[in-house]
């Protein structure tokens, strides 16, 4: 009886978690989700067999009327797995957030299943091979996000018939082939983005049919030919630039159309090079019908044909002849710039190159040259005053030495350095393959990066670009006290706790930081505030760091750095949809860290947010103060991370208008 009570247990047990699934089949489905995109059980630990998943329990979950999964909101978790077929099985689904995650693998072609869908998000993440055509039997979508993956092959047509899609990201992958026709079908279609791929052919005239259309972007492809008239509609919105082999006539930067590049392309491709006596013999039994015995028919193939032949060769001969010379290039490339670079460096060259990144460009990558021909000459005089030599920037960091290291990422180095005239400062090492691939460019984003001056934005001191080590130097003012981020989370007791007096004066400081950069001419958007961009100084002002670097980076690189904004909740929610930054975004990272500093927290959950807005302090404001901080000032700071995390971004006041709320508050304490 003892060993028969184990075994009825285990099979209550069993029988229980069965009629479970069978009571509720959505519960299994989403627990092969969580087993698929979250393989170690990291970050979805509440998806539990023991949980219901309407019971509110399961994170990222929501349910329609009818207790059917009708939403899954999981953007920026870090999830590392795969998106599995089971996905199809929710079919009352309407929206997927999948973005900003680490996902890997293809899209399933079941998730085609999802027909009530509208939105799908799954940009940002490593997702890669074939959108499955199967994707144009979902009637109800509405947003399809797909950017910044490692796609590859067609557009597929059938996206064609989603006549209810109004945006269309794929920009960021390794597409191919030709830009569907079929989109022109899509008549509600606001915002088509298709940029940096490896696109070929035309643009096709029948996008212009999408009355509604605003935006398109085919920028960094290999688009060529006859660009259609009927798209200066758009103005700004029609982005076409790095497409050197487009032509028409009225768009800025374009070459006009030679007489052949207008014509249209041949609508019987089975006809096309083909001369037409070679359908002599095929057309013999009609009436009117050649005589093949007839030697001037016979002439003129035989004339054709080794035209045909001769043009082949010669293009086979240079076609090996450049390949030759470009795997010439890039393996003397490669070779160098692995050499020659520090230790941060070796990590970027074991990655792949940045795509944006020319041949010719990095192999005689010389930022600085004082000598330019014809037009292509710059003005240096804006620069000399900022030029350092590389020996002094060696001499700084004694030759980068690992004890000055104060930090690294995907892209850059950061280390501690004290110049020959004692002045202490921070070198922010940058390797070229992670810089704009534009000379002018990038000439243009560091005279801006000069031209900063204000107290409470971090002044660039001065700069080293080194041709033979591949990498920028960018020299800043050491500040002492770090980031904000270090006096976050801190444990109870920790001599880093910061005064109250001392949190708003650092908020006061951001506020100014940013209203400064959105009050230049023209406007500068940040584009990535969080706690690790706000150094403190000795007195612990706050000051915003890599302010207009991205005008220096990339645009892989940039998007690099979105994606950690994102997990860490800085990211306004409208970026998902219009793929754009502005100062209402900025506005909305510097409400989250209102939100930080108050608390003392990295992570703003919702019930500090609800803490705040009914002024609840003891469960929003940081509980190491101990009581020591002024309940109005909290009230009001509570309120203004709110206004300014708003869902709308019109909604959000002004960085202006924020620092006269701040200046009245400061003054008052």
């Amino acid at each position: 009886m003892a060993s028969f009570l184990p075994i009825f247990t285990l099979s209550l047990s069993l029988l229980t978690t069965l009629s479970r699934s069978i009571l509720n089949p959505e519960l299994t489905l989403l627990l092969a989700l969580k087993a698929s995109i979250d393989p170690q059980s990291k970050v979805l630990s509440s998806w539990s067999e023991e949980a219901e998943p309407c019971g509110g329990l399961f994170e990222g979950v929501a349910c329609d009327e009818n207790g059917r999964v009708a939403n899954i909101s999981l953007q920026g978790k870090g999830l590392s797995g795969r998106i599995p077929p089971a996905i199809g099985g929710l079919t009352s689904l309407t929206g997927l957030y999948l973005h900003f995650n680490e996902l890997s693998g293809e899209i399933p072609k079941e998730i085609a299943s999802l027909t009530m869908l509208s939105d799908l998000y799954l940009n940002v993440n490593n997702l890669s091979g074939a959108i499955p055509a199967e994707i144009g039997n979902m009637s109800d979508l509405q947003v399809l996000q797909l950017c910044y993956n490692k796609l590859s092959g067609n557009i597929p047509a059938q996206v064609g018939s989603l006549k209810k899609l109004s945006v269309l990201a794929l920009q960021s992958n390794q597409l191919s082939g030709r830009i569907p026709a079929s989109l022109g079908d899509l008549r509600i279609l606001v915002r088509v983005d298709l940029s940096s791929n490896r696109l070929t052919g035309t643009v096709p005239v029948q996008l212009a049919d999408a009355v509604t259309l605003q935006v398109l972007d085919v920028q960094n492809n290999n688009l060529s030919g006859f660009v259609p008239p009927v798209l200066k509609r758009l103005n700004d919105g029609f982005r076409y630039g790095n497409n050197s082999g487009l032509c028409g006539s009225g768009y800025a930067g374009m070459e006009k159309c030679t007489l052949s590049a207008n014509k249209p392309e041949p609508t019987n491709l089975a006809k096309k090079n083909i001369p037409e006596s070679a359908n002599v013999l095929s057309n013999c039994s009609t009436t009117g019908c050649s005589d093949p015995a007839k030697a001037p028919a016979f002439g003129v193939i035989f004339a054709v044909v080794g035209v045909i032949a001769a043009v082949t060769i010669c293009g086979v001969f240079m076609f090996v002849s450049y390949r030759r010379r470009k795997q010439k290039i890039g393996s003397t490339m490669d070779s160098s710039d692995c050499r020659l670079s520090t230790d941060q460096v070796k990590e970027v060259c074991r990655r792949s190159a940045s795509p944006l990144i020319s041949l010719e460009y990095s192999n005689g990558w010389d930022p600085l040259a004082r000598s330019r021909s014809g037009n292509g000459h710059y003005s240096q005089e804006s620069l000399d005053d900022f030029t350092l030599n590389l020996e002094d920037v060696e001499f700084a960091t004694q030759h980068f030495s690992d004890a000055n290291l104060l930090g690294k990422s995907n892209f850059s180095a950061v280390y501690k350095g004290i110049l020959r005239t004692g002045a202490v400062v921070a070198v922010k090492c940058i390797s070229k393959s992670s810089l704009k691939s534009d000379e002018s460019e990038f000439l243009r984003g560091l005279r801006m990066l000069t031209s900063l001056r204000h107290d409470n934005v971090t002044k660039l001191r001065g700069f080293c670009c080194s041709k033979g080590r591949g990498e920028c130097f960018l020299v800043y003012d050491f500040v002492p006290n770090g980031h904000l981020s270090n006096y976050l989370d801190l444990n109870e007791g920790s001599k880093r706790v910061l005064a109250w007096a001392t949190r708003v004066s650092i908020v006061h400081g951001i506020a100014k930081g940013v209203k400064y950069l959105h009050g230049s001419k023209p406007a500068m958007v940040h584009r990535n505030i969080s706690a690790d961009k706000v150094l403190l100084d000795q007195h612990f002002n706050s000051m915003l760091a890599d302010s207009g670097i991205h005008k220096l980076l990339a645009e892989d690189i940039v998007f690099s750095t979105v994606k950690s904004s994102a997990a860490m909740g800085y990211l306004a929610p409208e970026y998902t949809t219009t793929g754009r930054f502005t100062e209402y975004s900025d506005v909305y990272a510097f409400g989250m860290i209102v939100f930080q500093i108050i608390s003392g927290k990295r992570r703003v959950s919702l019930s500090t947010r609800q803490a705040a807005e009914a002024c609840r302090y003891e469960d929003f404001v940081d509980a190491n103060l101990k009581g020591k901080f002024s309940e109005a000032e909290a009230g009001k700071l509570g309120k203004l991370a709110l206004v300014c995390t708003h869902e709308v971004p019109h909604q959000r006041p002004s960085m202006a208008n924020v620092v006269r709320q701040l200046a009245e508050l400061v003054c008052k304490s």
